[in-house]
């Protein structure tokens, strides 16, 4: 609009700014604070303010134009950028930062054409373009990653499906580079579980059978390649610690349907028998969650101090969005003991009742965080949070962890042999569950299948 700007950046983000000056395609004025604000005394930051950030922000508003964002051209799509032996193609790639440092499946044409065979999409196809660097996430560069991953050719129905939810506005994958290193996991419903042969059992979160763990990676592999979100030496990704990539979740259909309990699928509005994908943003994990008895209570009140104990930190960042969806993946036998008893609606009402955290530590955890300037009062005044959360002044007044019972997801998976669950905290607005229908080719029954894995001799 012609109105001079500037943005303060922490000296720290200064490489992911490059990075989102260049996928924006315009210039950008930074004035710079030096490390990081939140451990630096009144006295320093003070300082810091005035030698370095004000001349900084003072400079780009009135002085000197910025220089313009990196206009480097990249490959064209279908370009081919590399030929060499299998060794070559992996150290070039790796040279480039296009792959997770694990061995690639190179990319060629012929595998490529093969993914692209299991889609009636155009390659030419656009999703949208997306964040950091402004690539286009289309048909094409779905299959390319998709055989980097390791995944097979009649996977890319799923994929697809997977970076359709991904690109929704709703789940904000501008935000999957944040700070928290959180990790968006794939949750699979419908008969192509069987069909592709994805774990719902025992180990289903392990790396060993190829559907899960190609179709996790892939989600990784995509987010470097076209979201540019890469950790040094390049940049984009500014996760402080984070964690390497989830294998994609199945959920145990027919445990669901034998206890009565409707699936993950259908709790989001979907039919019972289509295929659908959901992404979900994990930013931790629980212990695993033992329970043992023969009643509904036993069993729900052991998840409740569980995730309570695991949760309750992070509750602030859902207070100040006023979104936050915990899923728990529940054992297919203490499903069923639950389920004699009580519906979800049962379970997830108990859940909300019971994890509490008082407004003093809710209020301390923010600050240290990130929100020197957090206030229930305010989020209340807002309308992000209901009116309960600000009823008194009371700093050791009780406040629901879980906003609303309906947040809480409840998937069926994992060992029918053991009395274990688990469960998965999202990253408040950034990658709530976000689903997306698998379509599914025309040639989708003629096209071959993987056959079931089975165990050695």
């Amino acid at each position: 609009m012609g109105i001079p700007t500037a943005s303060i950046i922490g000296s720290a983000f200064l490489k992911q700014a490059e990075v989102i000056t260049k996928g924006l395609g315009v210039p950008l004025a930074i004035g710079v604070y030096p490390g990081a604000p939140m451990v630096d005394s009144e006295e320093d930051l003070k300082r810091k303010v005035e030698e370095v950030l004000a001349p900084g922000l003072l400079k780009g508003l009135t002085g000197d134009a910025p220089l313009a964002a990196d206009s480097k051209v990249e490959p064209a799509p279908g370009q081919v950028v590399f030929s060499g032996s299998f060794d070559e193609v992996q150290e070039h790639f790796y040279r480039q930062l296009w792959t997770d440092g694990l061995p690639i499946a190179p990319p060629t044409r012929e595998r490529v054409d093969a993914f692209l065979a299991c889609t009636d999409r155009k390659p030419e196809d656009v999703i949208r373009v997306v964040a950091q660097e402004g690539r286009e996430a289309s048909i094409l560069s779905i299959a390319v990653n998709g055989v980097m991953a390791g995944c097979r050719p009649e996977y890319m129905p799923v994929l697809i499906a997977v970076i359709e939810a991904m690109c929704d506005p709703l789940f904000r994958i501008e935000d999957c580079g944040s700070t928290p290193g959180w990790e968006p996991a794939v949750i699979v419903n419908g008969p192509i579980v069987k069909e592709l042969d994805f774990n719902y059992g025992q180990g289903m979160m392990r790396v060993g059978r190829q559907a899960n763990s190609s179709v996790g990676r892939f989600v990784r592999m995509f987010l470097r390649n076209i979201c540019g979100f890469r950790i040094p030496p390049g940049a984009g990704d500014k996760g402080s610690i984070a964690q390497s990539f989830l294998v994609a979740m199945a959920e145990d259909e027919d445990s669901a349907r034998e206890i009565g309990w409707p699936t993950f699928a259908e709790d989001r509005g979907f039919a019972a028998g289509e295929n659908v994908v959901t992404v979900h943003s994990v930013v931790s994990i629980t212990s695993p969650m033992y329970s043992a008895g023969a009643r509904a209570i036993e069993h729900v009140q052991q998840w409740a101090e569980i995730i309570g104990g695991s949760f309750t930190y992070w509750a602030h960042t859902g207070f100040k969005t006023g979104l936050w969806s915990p899923l728990i993946v529940a054992g297919p036998s203490i499903a069923g003991v639950i389920a004699r008893e009580w519906s979800k609606d049962e379970v997830r009402r108990y859940l909300y009742e019971h994890i509490k955290v008082t407004a003093e530590r809710a209020t301390h955890y923010a600050r240290m965080t990130s929100t020197p300037t957090f206030s229930l009062e305010n989020l209340v005044k807002d309308g992000i949070l209901p009116p309960e959360y600000a009823a008194s002044s009371d700093p050791q007044r009780l406040l629901n962890v879980i906003i609303k019972p309906e947040m809480v997801g409840i998937l069926i998976a994992g060992d029918p042999g053991r009395n274990q669950s688990r469960a998965y905290m999202s990253n408040h607005v950034q990658g709530p569950p976000t689903s997306r229908r698998v379509e599914l080719p025309r040639s989708w029954a003629r096209l071959p299948k993987p056959r079931a894995a089975t165990p050695s001799a």
